[in-house]
């Protein structure tokens, strides 16, 4: 198969209702054939597209991870130079992808867990860009969600993002918080419990609509 035609393959399969059964066909699909299509997804106009091409690289190199480790380090290295001010370009998916393969796979966590955690502290490698913002929240949150113990060094830097004029912000952040609370992260959340600004997370591959104070009290009763 054709590089285009394995990349409208992909496509399609990152589109599909039934995106479990198509994830096991991604599987499938040699690594290295995948990975490239499933870069180009993160910056799809469409949503579902982009999240699922997220998921996607995470169940790739996660896969590739066990074969052939350095191949799936090469693959993390890209996304870190993606995130570059030197890469000339904007990065957009590379910090959901990081933190969805260092949900996945507990080597890679090990490897790289510092370095995501280090897009959200403003004395590491803090992303500027409000957008990529999200994008570096979400993916410490997927990792959180996954690897509480991993992700506590990431607490004292969420709740910066608490009183965020961007609901997407304060959201994503109080979400990431959910795992991996302190006593001086819930104080915080409970400010947060009659905010009713919404937005769209992405959580268990599927994108719900949700409030800010929905997420804090599911944060702060362990509903998260």
């Amino acid at each position: 198969m054709g590089n285009r035609e394995r990349k409208a393959q992909i496509r399609r399969l990152l589109d599909q209702d039934d995106f479990d059964a198509a994830l096991e066909i991604i599987r499938q699909i040699p690594g290295r054939q995948a990975v490239n299509p499933l870069f180009s997804f993160f910056y799809s106009g469409e949503e579902r597209i982009r999240w699922h091409a997220v998921t996607a690289m995470g169940a790739v190199v996660g896969q590739m991870a066990d074969t052939a480790m350095e191949s799936a380090r090469v693959v993390m290295r890209r996304l870190m130079w993606n995130l570059n001010d030197e890469s000339g370009g904007i990065g957009w998916g590379s910090p959901e992808a990081m933190g969805e393969i260092t949900a996945g796979h507990a080597d890679l966590a090990d490897e790289f867990a510092r370095i995501l955690i280090s897009y959200i502290n403003p004395a590491g490698n803090f992303l500027e860009h409000e957008l990529l913002q999200r994008g570096s929240l979400w993916g410490v949150g997927r990792f959180a969600h996954a690897r509480p113990l991993l992700a506590k060094p990431a607490a004292p830097f969420l709740p910066a993002f608490f009183d965020s004029p961007d609901p997407y912000l304060r959201g994503t952040a109080i979400w990431a918080a959910g795992p991996i609370l302190d006593d001086t992260v819930r104080s915080r959340l409970r400010a947060r419990l009659s905010d009713r600004a919404s937005l769209r997370l992405y959580r268990q591959m599927q994108i719900m609509e949700v409030t800010v104070g929905e997420l804090a009290n599911a944060a702060l009763t362990g509903n998260v």
